[in-house]
């Protein structure tokens, strides 16, 4: 009986001993295998800022020129501020023109407008391009720098910290694949920029014996439907590095690529990861950016209400297949607003459930200035009212 029950059990356990290594091979081979020659990667969806892959995302490395995501995100912003011009002609110091690496050769001296600048940026990686922009935002690359890590930090951007604003190797100097995909969908509200990002070719000194041949570092912008940037990087440190994002019908996605051993290597991770996120997941529009969705009472205003209008575009993302549930919004809003407010002032939420369960919550902001009101429009609001009293 001993002997009967002895040789049962290692039959149960000859069994597990073949069995269970398969099982765990099987699990393996499931669970999808994507950057696999990266040091670390991450896929996100652009509306949603939902993560359909990642791989060390979080681990600080350098980036290279995918620097360049903030510094072109900052040039952006200084446009549409109107601190800076398309036009502007922007003139390169001594400093700018002796930044190695990929470049325009700008000579010191020499001017370009800020919209050939960018091209130089976005398109050919130009450093001596970059310093110039930064130096004409700030003053100097150093301010330039400071600039750029403050806007890091109100992005909420844990593993970052620049040094220059061009991604030239320096100790000290790095990010993480989740933090550049951030800045790329920061990037990305400014629409115009992908005119430049996600351009293959052009030419700077046209109508020079200068002319200047450039090709986006880039190749998937020529070869990968739907890329319209953003950065590439490299040097011996970082390896081939890549910012990319691409559109398809309602979907965008940025795709993220720190230390890959080559160019090809790359290029094959980044299109394996945009092939799985059009592949597996769709996207369904809800609302537009500056899409209206309410209006509230403002005391003391020289306008009796305020619209507030939508911070970003708000998407419901899902995996193809699924049921799509059913969609409901509350809108929370300040109470006791009082005039002055200025137009991009947050003055309320926009909170979405699908079926019941929260899915998104999007800032609703000013639709315009409301000024407060002078005295001779606040006399004529009083006796508007007490007319309409008496006429009842």
């Amino acid at each position: 009986m001993t002997k009967r029950i002895f040789l049962l059990f290692i039959a149960i356990l000859f069994v597990f001993s073949a069995v269970l290594p398969t099982s765990i091979a099987d699990a393996a081979e499931e669970k999808i295998k994507m950057a696999e020659q990266s040091k670390s990667a991450v896929l996100l969806e652009r509306d949603t800022g939902a993560i359909l892959f990642e791989k060390n995302s979080h681990k600080p490395l350098p980036p290279a020129s995918m620097t360049k995501i903030m510094t072109m995100l900052l040039i952006m912003e200084a446009i549409e501020e109107k601190k800076l011009t398309w036009n502007e002609k922007i003139r390169t110091s001594e400093y700018a023109a002796s930044m190695g690496g990929s470049q325009i050769f700008l000579e010191p001296g020499e001017e370009m407008t800020t919209r050939e600048m960018l091209q130089g940026i976005a398109i050919g990686s130009a450093n001596d391009a970059s310093v110039a922009m930064a130096e004409r935002i700030a003053g100097s690359e150093e301010m330039f720098v400071k600039k750029m890590n403050q806007k890091a930090k109100e992005l909420g951007l844990k593993q970052t910290k620049f040094k220059n604003a061009t991604g030239l190797p320096q100790p000290g100097h790095y990010s993480s694949a989740y933090d550049m995909a951030i800045m790329a969908k920061e990037l990305l509200k400014h629409e115009g920029i992908t005119k430049y990002t996600g351009t293959y070719e052009a030419y700077l000194r046209e109508n020079s014996d200068k002319k200047f041949w450039l090709v986006n570092t880039n190749r998937l912008i020529r070869f990968y439907p739907g890329v319209d940037g953003l950065k590439t990087g490299f040097t011996n440190e970082a390896k081939y590095c890549l910012t990319a994002t691409a559109s398809k019908g309602n979907m965008r996605v940025i795709a993220v690529i720190f230390g890959a051993p080559t160019p090809k290597d790359r290029n094959a991770q980044i299109t394996k990861m945009l092939d799985y996120g059009f592949h597996q997941y769709e996207v369904t529009p809800l609302y537009g950016k500056g899409k209206i969705m309410s209006s509230i009472p403002i005391a003391k205003g020289d306008k009796p209400v305020v619209r507030l209008e939508t911070a970003d575009k708000i998407s419901v993302l899902m995996k193809k297949g699924e049921k799509k549930g059913k969609f409901s919004k509350d809108i929370h809003v300040k109470k006791d607003i009082q005039a002055p407010i200025k137009k991009g002032e947050r003055l309320g939420e926009l909170t979405i459930k699908q079926d019941g369960k929260v899915i998104s919550k999007t800032p609703l902001l000013a639709k315009e200035d409301v000024n407060r009101a002078s005295w001779w429009q606040f006399y004529k609001k009083v006796f508007h009212y007490f007319s309409k009293t008496d006429a009842a």
